[in-house]
């Protein structure tokens, strides 16, 4: 079974997007927090979160740690994923990735250290760890999401990224469908609507047929994903969202 949650993405715009990601400016900060309901098509089966757990050291730089996590499943499958990035609060190039599935009867943990300025990244959880060159300015999974919230959007537009951490999966796409109001549990919203396509056989393949419908403003909150999976339609919708100032 393919990896339930994101098989995402990379960057590092090819047209009206900034070049430097030492420029880009964040919509988000430490302590923010968003929860959602989880449903395989119709039916309830778990809830996960997205947080910016807090700024870390990683090999002297200092790094936002984020985390996305999924939590169900049903009678006859059960999910329990973890996504980790560090990126680095300067360049907002990714520093440290870490995978921790646990789908059914299968379980993983891929941990990646990536050093930008060497352009190469190890696979830690090999013995000994591998080595392999990695793209500039390098992005994982994780960090994709909160990027993509830092960029303008425009409506028909296309974006390509060349920046995911492991090269022979660019480019990425990212097509700028439309606006809409979506209602989800924490209300109603007016939204963007974009599709993510990346070289993968996860949620966000070309086959995926992902949506992911983000709040219309400059926070750019995730407020719902949908995708296409091997067993049916995988579902998020936005619970509640808190900032350390709504708490």
């Amino acid at each position: 079974m393919n990896p339930i949650f994101a098989r995402t993405v990379s960057l590092a715009i090819v047209a009206l997007l900034p070049t430097t990601t030492a420029q880009t400016k964040t919509a988000f900060t430490v302590g923010e927090r968003m929860e959602y309901e989880v449903r395989f098509g119709p039916v309830k089966v778990g809830n996960g979160h997205m947080e910016i757990v807090g700024v870390e050291n990683i090999r002297g730089r200092g790094a936002f740690h984020t985390a996305f996590w999924v939590q169900g499943g049903t009678f006859f499958y059960k999910v329990n994923d973890v996504y980790e990035s560090w990126i680095d609060t300067a360049s907002f190039s990714s520093l440290r990735f870490v995978q921790q599935l646990e789908e059914g009867t299968n379980e993983k943990e891929r941990r990646y250290d990536i050093y930008p300025d060497r352009n190469v990244y190890f696979e830690m959880h090999k013995k000994p760890p591998r080595e392999h060159p990695a793209s500039p300015q390098p992005l994982d999974d994780g960090s994709f999401l909160y990027f993509i919230r830092t960029i303008p959007l425009v409506v028909g537009q296309t974006y390509d990224f060349n920046r995911y951490f492991r090269p022979d999966r660019n480019p990425v796409r990212i097509r700028v469908l439309r606006r809409e109001k979506v209602t989800v549990p924490a209300g109603m919203f007016n939204a963007i609507v974009i599709q993510p396509v990346i070289k993968t056989t996860g949620i966000f393949s070309e086959n995926g047929q992902a949506l992911i419908w983000l709040s219309d403003d400059d926070r750019k909150i995730v407020l719902q994903l949908k995708s296409k999976v091997s067993f049916g339609s995988l579902n998020l919708y936005l619970k509640s969202y808190f900032t350390p100032t709504s708490k």
